[in-house]
């Protein structure tokens, strides 16, 4: 068994920041990593990130890179890989969690077990997530050239999509029997530009377009889509900790400074929000890493 004054569950940009504050602080910190980013498909279609000061264009795989490789210079960091499990509390406070065939201990513990996206049920819609479809047009619509976009309702949430993407390019709302409109709504797409195709979706052929079952095929620039997120670890109900129910699935419940219900248990990243991006998480993290240590000193 090893013990670590804080880990932290989850390497991405949320878990990486909470450590890089900890170490910062001249901390022991274990950092255990799966290996599982939620943006990984992003770098297997040769993709980029965007809207992060400093690193935006930069592919998503490179930014993590980059910040293991600054993390590891500090001397009281450990990394361990594997995935972690069966966690629980112990008597005295601490808490325990299975990495493969090792146990680890820590007094401390950051969530940042991201999410997993379930996406609509849509022929060849899987295929091409992170390449030319996506969830977050500040992250990917401005690459769309102010073409033609798709917009794929999997819920009510497509209104949202329906409203904002005429500011990137010319969309088209596919209903494809996942969200009736309202009049108002029908209204409010009218005036922003929004066109509506009530016919269903057959299957996305070629980078993006759209086959209907009418047999038409509209070709798009990209496609957005609403994905039903589930945290992507169940250590955080294992521990106890309240989720809080969002638009898009349930989250961990944290306050301003990133405690969660649990004392001495701080969430941080897609885990931890309702929505987000690569800043957003690294902005999470940092906060997660210096609560996590000042919980220390009271």
């Amino acid at each position: 068994m090893s013990h670590s004054e804080f880990v932290v569950i989850g390497a991405s940009y949320a878990g990486l920041s909470a450590a890089l504050q900890l170490a910062r602080a001249r901390r022991q910190v274990t950092v255990v990593d799966a290996g599982q980013r939620r943006n990984r498909f992003v770098d297997q279609a040769d993709g980029h990130s965007h809207g992060f000061l400093s690193r935006d264009g930069m592919a998503p795989g490179e930014i993590a890179r980059l910040a293991r490789e600054q993390l590891m210079r500090y001397a009281t960091v450990q990394w361990w890989d594997g995935l972690a499990e069966d966690a629980h509390r112990t008597d005295d406070g601490r808490f325990v969690f299975r990495v493969g065939d090792r146990e680890l201990t820590a007094s401390r513990v950051v969530l940042a077990t991201g999410v997993r996206d379930e996406l609509p049920p849509v022929p060849g819609l899987a295929e091409r997530w992170g390449r030319s479809v996506f969830h977050c047009p500040y992250c990917h619509g401005y690459e769309l050239d102010a073409g033609a976009i798709g917009i794929i309702a999997a819920s009510e949430l497509a209104r949202h999509h329906a409203l904002m993407l005429p500011d990137w390019g010319s969309p088209t709302l596919f209903l494809n029997g996942a969200y009736q409109p309202t009049d108002d709504d029908l209204d409010a797409f009218a005036r922003r530009g929004t066109r509506v195709e009530p016919v269903p979706i057959e299957r996305i052929d070629g980078e993006a377009d759209v086959v209907l079952v009418d047999g038409r095929v509209l070709p798009m620039q990209g496609l957005f889509t609403q994905p039903r997120t589930h945290l992507a670890s169940p250590i955080a109900t294992q521990l106890g900790c309240a989720l809080t129910d969002g638009p898009m699935g349930a989250f961990i419940q944290v306050d301003a400074m990133q405690q969660t219900s649990v004392p001495n248990v701080f969430a941080c990243g897609d885990a931890a929000r309702a929505a987000g991006n690569v800043a957003l998480a690294v902005a999470d993290g940092a906060m997660a890493g210096v609560s996590a240590h000042r919980s220390t000193l009271m």
